[in-house]
């Protein structure tokens, strides 16, 4: 039997829509074996994830997307933990100083959708259903939810989007930086989606301290994955595969659904390996 591994997906915890039981339950019926929950800047997501795939039988990698930021843009950096020093207590603390910002951010973004589109939310609403994290699908749905008469891609594209009046950046970490803290707490560290990046090529981020490259991508045609991988055996780094699955279904044009794309065969064995996991 071929083992099948997908190693980039979001819980509620941060931008997805789904918990963390929720996700496990679809990668069963997907019929994936391996899986890893990559919540934005945060680990939240985590233990529920270890304690439902136990029961599954589908094993629960630790992990994590950090932002950071490098050359003018942002650069997301997967972080897979060999152990439990995820928990560590100062990791935990700069993680939760960065929801802190999301959730100011967040307060920021709703009172710019009033400001510049009339667009009245409560945010205190969309707070207590996003449980303590606001990022801008939950912002979105509230729009939907609240009866607007926007698609949710227009909403993303136009109202909060990068280029709009109403969006408010993310406070990202360095590449060095977020490289370093992950590494701080035995981490492997993997570039996500190297082919999401405008200004900086995957070799020049080659030259960072990264373990692995995100080679096999959702949005990657077969050349492109055939590209990553020869940039991977060229600088000597591991390869993973991620759907970067959020929850949003056929209303989510920037990400996959599970197991649309996976991680098996040599190169699932040296990743499982690589964070001292022994195949079944």
């Amino acid at each position: 039997m071929t083992l099948k591994a997908d190693l980039h997906m979001h819980t509620h915890a941060s931008d997805g829509k789904l918990t963390s039981i929720e996700i496990v339950n679809k990668c069963k019926i997907k019929g994936l074996d391996i899986i890893s929950i990559t919540d934005h800047d945060t680990t939240a997501g985590i233990e529920e994830a270890l304690t439902h795939g136990l029961e599954l039988g589908i094993t629960v990698v630790p992990g994590i997307e950090l932002s950071t930021t490098y050359n003018g843009e942002s650069i997301h950096v997967l972080g897979y933990f060999r152990d439990d020093s995820y928990k560590n207590k100062t990791f935990s603390k700069i993680l939760k100083e960065m929801t802190d910002f999301r959730i100011n951010r967040g307060k920021k973004i709703v009172e710019n959708l009033d400001k510049h589109f009339n667009i009245e939310l409560d945010y205190d609403d969309i707070l207590r259903k996003a449980k303590g994290v606001i990022a801008r699908p939950h912002i979105a749905k509230a729009i939907v939810d609240k009866g607007y008469d926007y698609s949710w891609e227009y909403i993303f594209k136009n109202i909060i989007g990068e280029n709009s009046p109403a969006y408010v950046p993310k406070k990202n970490l360095s590449l060095e930086e977020g490289i370093n803290l992950l590494k701080s707490v035995n981490a492997l560290v993997v570039l996500a989606h190297p082919i999401l990046y405008k200004k900086t090529s995957a070799e020049e981020l080659m030259n960072y301290e990264f373990d692995g490259i995100e080679a096999i991508y959702h949005m990657n045609t077969p050349k492109q994955n055939d590209y990553y991988k020869s940039v991977a055996k060229k600088y000597k780094k591991i390869i993973t595969a991620g759907s970067d699955f959020h929850g949003i279904e056929k209303k989510d044009n920037g990400h996959g659904s599970i197991g649309c794309v996976s991680l098996t065969g040599e190169y699932l064995t040296i990743f499982m390996d690589s964070i001292n996991l022994k195949l079944k």
